[in-house]
């Protein structure tokens, strides 16, 4: 029999969305392409939405949300739909939000992620880090590239996700994914096991605190290949993010390992198309070079923007220029570009007078 939260489901893939927003006292809504909008006038009561909520997670898993107020898993309504689930409490009691998760793995030309990507799957050990704000679309990249080394290479990958989101057969590869808190207590368990699971490749979902971060950089050292995420904005922010987790007097000691063992960042954000409809991925790539890890061991790390810009034969991308290609093409407006960009000045000048007003020569909106 079909749960009740089925049917929301269903209208948010007919209607194309990405994530559906339930919370207590507030009709549903849906996120289409970046905007969020009500799906009907109903106003969820406690009981309609904790009934909604309940049947569709263990009762160990209930019991967990009711005790903490959070709670992260997924759930699988059909072979063609599955669901990334946040359960909260918030101040009108109840609330959660899903996030469609396609069954199919798209392939990196799908995505329009740039072929040099390839090359991080390609490695044998290092770490290689994929950024972006909530929703930017990591987790899709990502699967993108473990799906490619899956088909072209014969390795063991390790996945460690909280919840697990793309589901992975195997093909030339065995991959073994274990969902946090599940099937491993934490990432940094996780981790610390894989270690000893004959890996070649871990990927691990979150680096969110010092342990797992610490696991992270040793076992790139040690001879494996880390994939990791974080939720900076670009290469610069992702090092400092790295090394600012740690106390200072270990900085130095880690920056060093961060040189050595880092082999790139793929930062990425998803803009809106003003082509058609959809968003489109943008990426700041940055490649592990020599003169990159001497800037990570001196920590000067605001020497990475003119190593990016001029290392563009390798294959590297600062995220002004995506966006400008983009602009170029005609596939983002020019709103959307300086919206997004970091070098606020360089695309003033293409935004129309009337949104142009609204802003100051420094990029900051007037109130």
């Amino acid at each position: 029999m079909a749960n009740k939260i089925d049917a929301l489901f269903h209208t948010l893939i007919e209607h194309g969305a990405s994530d559906l927003h339930l919370s207590q006292g507030q009709p549903p809504k849906i996120r289409v392409h970046g905007a969020i909008t009500p799906i009907s006038d109903e106003i969820l009561t406690g009981d309609t939405l904790g009934e909604m909520l309940r049947q569709i997670c263990t009762k160990r898993a209930w019991d967990k949300y009711m005790k903490t107020g959070d709670l992260d898993f997924a759930y699988e309504m059909d072979e063609q739909s599955r669901f990334r689930c946040n359960y909260l409490k918030q101040s009108h009691g109840f609330g959660a939000v899903f996030r469609l998760i396609p069954t199919k793995i798209a392939s990196l030309e799908q995505l329009g992620i740039p072929t040099v990507v390839k090359q991080f799957g390609e490695l044998r050990s290092g770490l290689v880090l994929v950024t972006g704000p909530t929703g930017s679309g990591k987790s899709t990249t990502l699967a993108a590239l473990i799906d490619y080394i899956n088909i072209n290479f014969s390795r063991h990958i390790i996945t460690v996700e909280e919840p697990i989101e793309f589901v992975h057969n195997n093909k030339t590869s065995i991959i073994t994914q274990r969902e946090v808190p599940i099937q491993t207590p934490t990432f940094a368990d996780g981790l610390r096991a894989a270690l000893r699971e004959d890996s070649d490749i871990v990927l691990v979902g979150e680096m969110r605190d010092l342990e797992t971060i610490s696991l992270a950089l040793t076992a790139a050292e040690t001879g494996l290949l880390v994939f990791g995420t974080l939720h900076t904005n670009n290469a610069r922010k992702t090092v400092d993010r790295i090394i600012d987790v740690f106390p200072s007097d270990q900085q130095s000691q880690i920056r060093t390992m961060l040189a050595a063992s880092l082999r790139g960042v793929l930062a990425q954000l998803l803009m809106k198309r003003c082509d058609r409809e959809g968003r489109v991925a943008v990426n700041e790539i940055m490649i592990s070079t020599p003169a990159v890890a001497a800037i990570i061991r001196e920590g000067a790390t605001q020497k990475l923007h003119d190593v990016i810009v001029s290392g563009k034969a390798l294959g590297m991308q600062f995220m002004d220029e995506a966006i400008w290609d983009k602009l170029r093409e005609g596939i983002v407006s020019p709103f959307e570009a300086y919206m997004k960009s970091i070098d606020k000045k360089r695309f003033r000048s293409y935004l129309p007078p009337e949104e142009a007003k609204g802003f100051n020569a420094g990029g900051a909106e007037i109130k």
